[in-house]
């Protein structure tokens, strides 16, 4: 099976050769903090718009720890796109020393209000 988990730095490179990076995490979760050049697709709405990226590309995708991105590159292969998941999600990367615009919060997983 392909490796579909990239290290931050080999993620890095990969977008700075053009692939897209896309967020699968909550509005709330990317306007506190996200990777400049970034593109938000929350992991619950990644099913309907899938169709806007490109399949002759290669795509990564991050979250928070790597767990949704990693169930969301799972689904796009599964309909034949090249698509990788950072290892560790954001929080890998800040640790690496790369860049994010803002900070990373805890998730919040209670329902809306």
């Amino acid at each position: 099976m392909a490796e579909t988990e990239l290290s931050p730095d080999r993620a890095q490179g990969l977008i700075g050769e053009g692939a897209s990076l896309i967020d699968v995490r909550n509005p709330d979760e990317h306007e506190a903090g996200h990777i400049e050049g970034d593109r938000l697709i929350p992991f619950d709405r990644l099913k309907d718009e899938a169709g806007d990226l490109p399949k002759d590309e290669q795509v990564v995708l991050y979250c928070r720890g790597g767990d949704r991105s990693g169930a969301a590159v799972q689904a796009l292969r599964a309909s034949g796109y090249d698509a990788y998941s950072i290892e560790g999600g954001i929080l890998a990367w800040q640790e690496q020393g790369l860049p994010i615009d803002g900070e990373v919060v805890e998730r919040n997983v209670l329902p809306p209000a």
